[in-house]
């Protein structure tokens, strides 16, 4: 049921808009400027931070906005927010701290960085929406536990497919359909891609080589449906997930049998993706139903005789989607993603080439590891090492091209929040015991 847009216009017309405050001013962090300053009645995007304060300040030109103010201090942030006035600042702190601001957009891609931005929001008391599945993927259940303690939601966006998918999953689950597999649409995977390789794409569309290539090399895919599972419940059949891979334009209906039935509907169902099938870029269900009626129902509405029936969105709209679950969160306390509580499954860290004692690894997307989805259970087993700690660390050990790497493989830089959040995660949910006072 869309009801968004009516809350919307109500806040419009009492003139009591949604404030928000956005944390980077990147490719991703323009459009959504773009969307909210022109196109969203009822929300105003009252301030933007950005290391590089011209990008700030570019963003709000592309919007349309000409008169901002560059500040340096929470006084002056909050006396413009009263004023009507649009803030720009190379602080993100401020905007997570400011009274007048209800929500938070943090669209950096960072890991350490975006961490440190969701935390100190929810400290704060305000609502946090993450455009970063990397923090998601890494600390996202140990923040939602901090979010619930706040009374503010933590969540994930629609638009981006892990908001698209569970926007889906909501919707079939809603018709008495069991949802077995949430299924992203992709249409490249090559793990060894790098920043070299993906330069002239990332050029002609004014984006991070390093960007493109994480989802190139499958890290990107890896975090999304990481967060798909955290967010259902859902497992991985196997490390890297099935994954396969269709000649160009097949169309979606034609791949259900790439996914061996039996790990569809044993268990809590699975999150996957394919690669080349149309409709890209768009995500899909699968479900099953166990009435025979409803079955009869179904086949009648063209959606077969089962076992399997394919549900689908046929595209994902980015940065146009972002302000819906803005208002999701301020209006309705609803979260577009968020997980459910302890992590399903993980995004481990694997040598994109040969790795050497000494090296210090790069971030992701870059040259010297790419992520795949692995259980959580096994995950912690087998001591495996989160490609969203990855980045910093010193390896110990020789490490060979595709070999899983391990906590006990590298030595961790000192002093980083998402090591501390990890580290409260893992304790949380091992707790039996009142675990509601484990982080008062």
């Amino acid at each position: 049921m869309i009801i968004v847009d009516t809350a919307l216009a109500k806040r419009q017309a009492e003139n009591k808009p949604i404030r928000v405050g956005m944390v980077g001013a990147g490719f991703m962090g323009r459009g959504i400027a773009l969307q909210i300053c022109n196109y969203v009645p009822g929300m105003e995007l009252v301030a933007i931070a950005n290391r590089t304060i011209d990008k700030a300040r570019h963003a709000y030109t592309e919007a349309g906005v000409s008169e901002v103010h560059e500040i340096t201090s929470l006084t002056e942030l909050e006396d413009n927010i009263r004023d009507g006035k649009y803030s720009i600042t190379g602080d993100a702190m401020l905007l997570c701290q400011a009274e007048g601001i209800d929500a938070i957009i943090e669209v950096t891609g960072a890991v350490e960085f975006g961490a440190q931005i969701a935390l100190r929001t929810i400290k704060n008391k305000k609502h946090i929406i993450l455009m970063d599945a990397e923090v998601d993927g890494t600390v996202g259940p140990i923040l939602k536990v901090y979010a619930d303690q706040a009374g503010v939601i933590f969540t994930n966006v629609d638009g981006d497919q892990p908001g698209v998918e569970m926007n889906l999953f909501r919707f079939v689950k809603s018709l008495g359909v069991k949802p077995v597999l949430c299924g992203n649409i992709k249409g490249l995977h090559d793990p060894y891609r790098n920043p070299t390789t993906q330069e002239a794409f990332a050029k002609k569309w004014g984006q991070k080589p390093a960007m493109v290539a994480s989802f190139a090399d499958g890290s990107k895919i890896s975090f999304e449906q990481a967060i798909v599972a955290n967010g259902t419940g859902m497992r991985v059949a196997k490390r890297g997930m099935h994954g396969p891979s269709v000649p160009s334009g097949t169309p979606l209906k034609d791949i259900l049998n790439s996914y061996p039935l039996e790990d569809l509907i044993n268990g809590p169902g699975i999150v996957d993706y394919v690669v080349g099938a149309d409709p890209g870029p768009g995500v899909f269900v699968l479900g099953t139903h166990d009435h025979p009626i409803q079955q009869h129902y179904l086949n009648l509405y063209k959606l077969g005789e089962g076992p399997l029936y394919l549900f689908y969105t046929p595209y994902h709209l980015c940065h146009f989607e972002v302000p819906l679950t803005v208002a999701r969160a301020v209006l309705f306390h609803d979260a577009a993603l968020a997980p459910l509580g302890a992590p399903c499954v993980e995004v481990v860290a694997i040598a994109k080439v040969d790795l050497k004692s000494g090296d210090v690894i790069d971030g992701i997307g870059h040259y010297m590891t790419y992520g795949v989805c692995e259980n959580a259970n096994i995950t912690e087993l087998e001591n495996l090492l989160p490609i969203g700690v990855a980045e910093g660390c010193v390896l110990k050990n020789d490490i060979p091209k595709d070999q899983a790497l391990t906590y006990d493989d590298v030595i961790l830089p000192e002093g980083r929040l998402i090591d501390q959040l990890r580290k409260e995660q893992n304790e949380y949910f091992h707790v039996a015991a009142n675990p509601s006072t484990l982080l008062s």
